[in-house]
């Protein structure tokens, strides 16, 4: 039976014990971790969030009593325990930060018992994520899952911290807004009173944020929920958090600037690195040509190299029609790769595919320096000595191309340059590489709809020597937008938004709105910018993002306390679930179930 912890208090938590307390009487509380019951001496691991101390029980020195009640705790019981800090009387553990000490106890409390969790609480669980998702509040009892929690506690709180020194103001914005298009799907919630009518939830505050510019609060920030309904990776949640900001009367270099003060104090309080500062900086056309990527990891070389010029006259069909069609040939050399088998590269092949390339070809030069190519057929010796010059190829190399459109060239050659770092371990996670892509694209053309669509969002000002070109060719518009990548991964992004309603009349137009379909979309903006708007930027960061990268896990699902999984769904909750008749009745909304498929047999 559970006993009562009235008259005790908690004195400290368990890892805050060390050497310096030998002595002390304390009252510590916590879970069972393990019991070694050695026959008239009890060994009793206690863990809490801080981690875990050795309490031992031993004929003598304690009750015959005592030691009974300690032989029967078992993992995962709450007990507070009352005892005296002591040097410990076996060998020193130095895999603990309390090993050199342990509890002697005169008084023992189980608070509450448990059953035989389904799995066993530790670091780096083995168990599958399915199962430790279902029983999410035991998986986060794992030290592991704590530190990323807590870590994930120091980001917030020191952001908070910075940006209000920094003259920023915490503003809340709505969860329930408007739904508006561009970008990804929203999720809809009815509403009761106006049936028919939905809210959405916000992918972002985007439009209040600036909204909060035009009412004068000058700078604005917001650790704020955003809601996206699309398929899920594992660094996509369908609900995840952003550290939000926006500045009046900024450039990029203001936001920029402001954001390396604080990356630097993020890193060097919660991790002791060094943000050297300020950050490199690369446009997005160099990073495209150099990386194949707009979110280069810049940890390693294997950088692209354009051989159009170089292969421009040779007799093999697909760099010909590749450059025929406006496209480019360019490739990587994967130093030392040069001996790889024609099974693996055949598996890089296949990889190459998938984005879109129709395949790939190589070079590969064995240590004796001769080449085994899938093309040497179609070139002359000297085209072939010519390209293995222009790509550094030594012996020991292989040397990869991709022939196509441009945007198939850097797709396929900027994740393969990922993969083959990946095989050849390339990839070190305690090492961190910042840097800022500027200069976007304002536009990119989609296919699918046939028309231009704004590569960040509609605000976005684009850089005013090319506002030249916005009707004569848009594609050519670069934008003050900014992202800031660490280590391939885009953490955050934003732009100088446009605060001149003759541009943002022009960019609607661009992107196909007419005046009355901006005006119903964001008619309340436009209109409040009709009474004096201050230059506005703004950033925003994916804090799941950040602290999965800063607490080195391949995942946001492991710093997220509770996460969904592929499909959206909650594991342990069971959500979405069904809600019942009479809810949906009051909503005016009726649940139309899908038609099962005819099988052909009928």
């Amino acid at each position: 039976m559970a006993e009562s912890m009235k008259g005790l208090k908690r004195t400290h938590r368990c890892a805050e014990l060390s050497a310096a307390n030998v002595g002390e009487k304390v009252t510590i509380m916590g879970w069972v971790q393990k019991n070694r019951n050695k026959g008239g001496l009890v060994f009793v691991d206690v863990r809490d969030r801080s981690g875990i101390i050795q309490v031992v029980f031993e004929e003598g020195k304690s009750e015959a009593a005592l030691i009974e009640k300690a032989a029967k705790l078992r993992a995962e019981y709450v007990v507070a325990i009352v005892g005296t800090v002591a040097k410990r009387s076996g060998a020193v553990n130095d895999h603990l930060a309390t090993g050199e000490i342990e509890v002697l106890p005169e008084e023992l409390r189980i608070l509450s018992e448990s059953e035989t969790p389904p799995f066993h609480i530790e670091e780096n669980s083995k168990t599958k994520e399915e199962v430790r998702l279902k029983y999410r509040y035991l998986d986060l009892r794992r030290p592991d899952l704590q530190r990323n929690l807590m870590m994930r506690s120091k980001v917030a709180t020191l952001t908070r911290q910075f940006l209000a020194e920094e003259g920023f103001l915490e503003i809340e914005t709505p969860v329930l807004i408007k739904s508006t298009p561009e970008g990804a799907r929203d999720y809809l919630v009815p509403s009761r009173i106006q049936q028919g009518q939905f809210y959405a939830l916000p992918q972002s505050p985007q439009l209040f944020k600036q909204l909060l510019m035009c009412s004068g609060y000058d700078r604005y920030f917001q650790i704020a929920k955003c809601f996206r309904d699309e398929d899920l990776r594992a660094d996509r949640q369908p609900e995840f958090t952003q550290i939000d900001m926006e500045l009046s009367f900024v450039d990029v270099d203001d936001v920029i600037e402001v954001n390396e003060r604080l990356f630097a104090k993020l890193f060097k309080e919660v991790l002791g690195v060094e943000v050297s500062l300020p950050i490199q900086r690369m446009t997005w056309q160099e990073a495209m040509d150099r990386f194949g990527s707009d979110k280069p990891d810049i940890r390693f070389g294997m950088e692209l190299t354009n051989v159009t010029d170089v292969v421009k006259d040779c007799e093999f069909v697909v760099f010909k029609n590749a450059i025929a069609n406006g496209g480019t040939v360019r490739g990587i050399n994967a130093k030392g790769q040069g001996g790889m088998a024609r099974k693996k590269i055949d598996k890089l092949v296949d990889f190459a595919k998938d984005y879109g390339a129709k395949g790939l070809a190589y070079i590969a030069i064995h240590e004796d320096g001769t080449v085994k190519s899938s093309f040497a057929k179609f070139m002359t010796d000297d085209e072939m000595k010519a390209l293995i010059e222009a790509m550094g190829g030594e012996n020991g190399d292989l040397l990869l191309f991709a022939a196509d459109k441009n945007k198939v060239v850097w797709d396929t050659l900027g994740a393969l340059r990922l993969e083959l770092a990946r095989q050849m371990e390339l990839l070190d996670k305690n090492e961190y590489k910042f840097l800022w892509v500027t200069e976007f694209p304002l536009l990119e053309w989609s296919e699918e709809q046939n028309r231009f669509t704004a590569m960040h969002h509609p605000f976005t000002m684009p850089m005013e020597e090319d506002l030249q070109y916005i009707d004569s060719d848009p594609g050519r518009v670069r934008a003050k937008a900014y992202d800031i990548v660490l280590n391939g991964n885009e953490i955050g992004g934003g732009s100088v938004r446009i605060f001149d309603q003759d541009i943002q009349s022009k960019m609607f137009k661009v992107l196909g709105f007419t005046e009355e379909q901006a005006q119903e979309q964001f008619g309340f903006l436009l209109t409040a910018f009709k009474y004096g708007v201050p230059p506005h930027a703004g950033l925003a960061y994916g804090l799941d993002r950040l602290v999965m990268l800063m607490a080195k896990q391949d995942s946001i699902r492991d710093v997220i306390a509770f996460p969904k999984v592929k499909d959206a769904s909650d594991l342990m909750t069971e959500a979405p679930g069904h809600v019942d008749a009479k809810q949906l009745e009051e909503l005016g909304i009726a649940v139309v179930a899908k038609e099962e498929k005819k099988d052909d047999a009928e």
